[in-house]
């Protein structure tokens, strides 16, 4: 069994199912003559020609019109975004068009794409290459939302996610590009979209992660361990829609949750699912929820590292919580 790290997993994941379904097309700034900015679809064009591997013009909300044109002519295109804080000029296209496609239709008409790109901190990109604006599009009614934390996550999310008959938007964290290493099979398998993954059992408290942030995360309950504090961690793995029958037994079974992701904190994620808890599960609670997140700034260049939670900041909200 091969073992990829998270840019070989998505350049091997796109090669085998372009080679399964010859409706599945990539295109994008510079993915097919230099094989993407981070070389995530090298080769591509090499095997499969310039009619399925395409270089597109630096204009995102046409990436992603041809895109959605594609789709609903029966394709299955991979459109990717160069690095997501770009995404804007295709915010109308995505939440106007895409998203409401299925909808507008009356069912007659389907849009299944799924929108790669680069997010979030991490490599000292500075504001323009670092955000994490996942909060704007699980916002979005017909849209879904998929973030894998590693190489064999992503393999099997990201079948899911071309074969879903719905469009997705697939963020990979460039943080962990080619710093997480694991086993990857090469057979076809896929991971269900709307699932999360206890990725350690606990009983003191419930940790929620998605992305980078868990494995900063896994760090955290580590050294909480070592003070005797028992966390379960939980990749939720898909924003929308995502795993709240998994996220309430979590948080029902240890009274204690604490959120995390780099996202600034006010309307992030994790406020949607501090509310889904309270609403459902207040009774169980043995203290507020707690949120480590990036701060209400836009995203410093040289302060990155006070800016990303890291696993101390993760490790004091954990004692806090336990501690109330």
């Amino acid at each position: 069994m091969p073992t990829y790290n998270l840019i070989q997993s998505v350049n091997h994941t796109l090669r085998h199912e372009m080679r399964r379904d010859e409706r599945v097309v990539v295109l994008g700034e510079d993915v097919a003559v230099n094989g993407g900015v981070f070389r995530t679809t090298d080769g591509l064009l090499d095997e499969f020609g310039p009619d399925r591997v395409i270089d597109t013009p630096l204009a995102e909300a046409g990436i992603i019109a041809t895109a959605i044109g594609m789709a609903m002519n029966g394709l299955r295109p991979v459109p990717e975004i160069q690095f997501v804080d770009f995404i804007f000029p295709a915010f109308d296209q995505i939440v106007n068009e895409l998203a409401k496609m299925r909808y507008r239709t009356g069912g007659m008409y389907e849009a299944p794409l799924v929108i790669r790109s680069p997010y979030g901190g991490g490599i000292r990109g500075g504001h323009y290459h670092s955000q994490s604006p996942e909060a704007y599009f699980v916002h979005t009614a017909g849209l879904k939302v998929v973030i894998p934390s590693g190489p064999y996550e992503a393999k099997g999310l990201l079948l899911s996610s071309i074969r879903d008959p719905d469009p997705v938007l697939f963020l990979e964290p460039k943080r962990i590009y080619r710093t997480i290493k694991e086993e990857v099979p090469e057979e076809d398998y896929t991971i269900p979209l709307g699932k999360a993954r206890v990725v350690r059992e606990g009983t003191d408290v419930t940790v929620l992660a998605y992305g980078a942030m868990l494995h900063v995360c896994a760090d955290a309950a580590h050294k909480a361990a070592a003070r005797n504090i028992d966390v379960e961690l939980i990749d939720l793995r898909t924003l929308l829609p995502f795993d709240l029958e998994t996220i309430l037994e979590s948080v029902q079974k240890t009274g204690r949750v604490v959120i995390v992701h780099e996202a600034p904190k006010t309307c992030g994620f994790g406020a949607e699912l501090v509310a889904q808890i309270c609403e459902r599960a207040i009774l169980h609670l043995q203290a507020p929820p707690l949120r480590v997140c990036g701060y209400d700034t836009p995203f410093p260049y040289t302060l990155e590292d006070v800016y990303l939670p890291d696993a101390e900041k993760v490790l004091e909200a954990i004692e806090k919580t336990v501690k109330f």
